[in-house]
């Protein structure tokens, strides 16, 4: 799981198991931030549209998540917030941009550790481009 800026420059990066969702790997991710501060604002997909998970980031964090609704949802954002929900493709550039590391690709790295290991240097290579 990761988090990227707005020039999709990775601000966190976390690796777990296929099994949990994706909405629940929300704390760890933060934790893991390579920054000091936290964004004002996360821009996630249809699996974060969430009345719990809004106001746990909203109390815990002060981050304010702009999700779309999902189909068994009543309407609970305006479309002022989603017009930010089209710059979602950040992330998904910030994930083709490691898959120019080829050890990510392939995962030799047995154990999880090492794995994430190379995904942060592959994430500090990433960033240093922009220095």
């Amino acid at each position: 799981m990761a988090i990227a800026a707005g020039n999709s420059v990775p601000v966190a990066v976390t690796i777990d198991s296929a099994s949990p969702h994706e909405s629940q790997l929300v704390d760890e991710t933060l934790s893991a931030s390579f920054l000091d501060e936290l964004a004002a604002r996360l821009i996630g997909d249809k699996a974060y549209d969430s009345d719990p998970l809004d106001r746990h980031l909203e109390d815990e964090y002060g981050i304010e998540m702009i999700a779309p609704n999902r189909k068994n949802r009543s309407r609970t954002q305006d479309g002022r917030r989603l017009r930010r929900y089209k710059r979602r493709w950040v992330v998904e550039r910030l994930f083709a941009w490691l898959q120019w590391f080829r050890r990510l690709v392939r995962r030799y790295e047995f154990h999880a550790e090492n794995f994430l290991g190379m995904v942060r240097l592959g994430c500090m290579k990433i960033m240093l481009r922009f220095l």
